[in-house]
């Protein structure tokens, strides 16, 4: 699927693919990506209604609320995996469950605005981190027990800069289907 193919509106940017080439040109652009999330989300989301919020991104999909709820919660997860990788021997990490957190109160019903501003604090915090690292450090890995493999963090950088615009993609998507361009 190509980038700009919306036919599936569950993946508008198409599904995560890791092709294995993490060489220092590859991971300066995953993480400009990461960086350039926080302010991507808030202006997709820039000017909306709270109904507007409320309205799923596709048929049986997460309202916008929760999809902007859901990157925080999601990258918050990311930047600790990522720092117990660094600090221990191939790490199993915790899943959680990310259906079920979008359906608690805080994000089928919060404000997002602090979600938008945790997500550009994390990012900060984040970026000090991955800007400092070295070749070697992306090659640390944790398990993880849901997927049952071992993931590096080179794969996990390009995973979480796909992700974010992944996800502003659903509301832009969203936003030009519904004429709220």
């Amino acid at each position: 699927m190509k980038e700009d193919d919306a036919s599936d509106l569950r993946y508008p940017i198409g599904p995560f693919r890791f092709v294995g080439d993490a060489n220092a040109g590859r991971r300066e652009q995953w993480i400009e990506e990461i960086a350039a999330a926080p302010a991507q989300l808030r202006a997709a989301v820039a000017g909306l209604t709270s109904a507007q919020l409320d309205t799923p991104y596709r048929d049986g999909g997460w309202t916008v609320r929760q999809v902007v709820h859901h990157v925080p919660d999601s990258h918050l997860n990311a930047y600790t995996r990522i720092k117990l990788a660094l600090t221990e021997e191939e790490p199993t990490i915790k899943p959680y469950e990310e259906a079920r957190w979008a359906e608690l109160p805080d994000a089928r019903r919060g404000e997002i605005e602090p979600s938008l501003n945790l997500l550009e604090h994390l990012h900060q915090r984040w970026l000090m981190l991955l800007r400092q690292l070295k070749t070697a450090d992306f090659d640390r890995q944790f398990r993880h027990p849901e997927h049952g493999r071992i993931f590096k963090l080179s794969e996990t950088l390009a995973m979480y800069a796909w992700h974010g615009r992944h996800h502003v993609a659903h509301i832009t998507a969203l936003r030009h289907r519904m004429g709220w361009d």
